[in-house]
């Protein structure tokens, strides 16, 4: 449903969100092997964020990236609608050019409460949020230190 670039550009921003603040910055190549994530192609994508204002940076020997209190009160919908735009949500599942309640493609009413509680988290969520959860519950990032010979 979402794009590669728009998978690690909330990745990214968790990470963000988790290990850095005004006065803690990450380099580019730290998120990029910590997320196990193309450098280029994650500076790129940070460079785009940070356009949009939904990361913060500086430049010189203790610069990088972080997220700013004023960052980390965005939601995961701002992110979205910075790399994908919202049509993904508004189109029809099918890819039927008129879906609707009033003209439902087969799946319309299975998909479509989906969507809204995926939008409805997506929208009133903050990054600050979802950071508190990810340390709360131990949810994961990357895989790059998890030990799957264990499962």
């Amino acid at each position: 449903m979402l794009s590669n670039a728009c998978k690690y550009a909330i990745r990214a921003i968790l990470y963000l969100a988790i290990q850095t603040d005004e006065k803690t910055k990450v380099s580019v190549k730290k998120i990029a092997d910590d997320l196990e994530t193309p450098q280029a192609f994650l500076s790129k994508l940070l460079q785009q964020l940070n356009k949009g204002n939904l990361v913060s940076s500086t430049k010189g020997p203790n610069g990088g990236f972080y997220l700013s209190a004023k960052d980390k009160e965005h939601a995961v919908m701002d992110i979205i609608k910075n790399m994908d735009g919202t049509s993904k949500f508004e189109d029809c599942f099918l890819g039927l050019s008129t879906c609707s309640d009033e003209n439902p493609c087969p799946v319309h009413f299975i998909v479509s409460p989906f969507k809204e509680k995926l939008l409805e988290n997506f929208r009133d969520k903050t990054i600050s949020q979802y950071a508190i959860e990810i340390k709360q519950t131990g949810k994961v990032l990357s895989l790059k230190d998890f030990d799957v010979l264990k499962i």
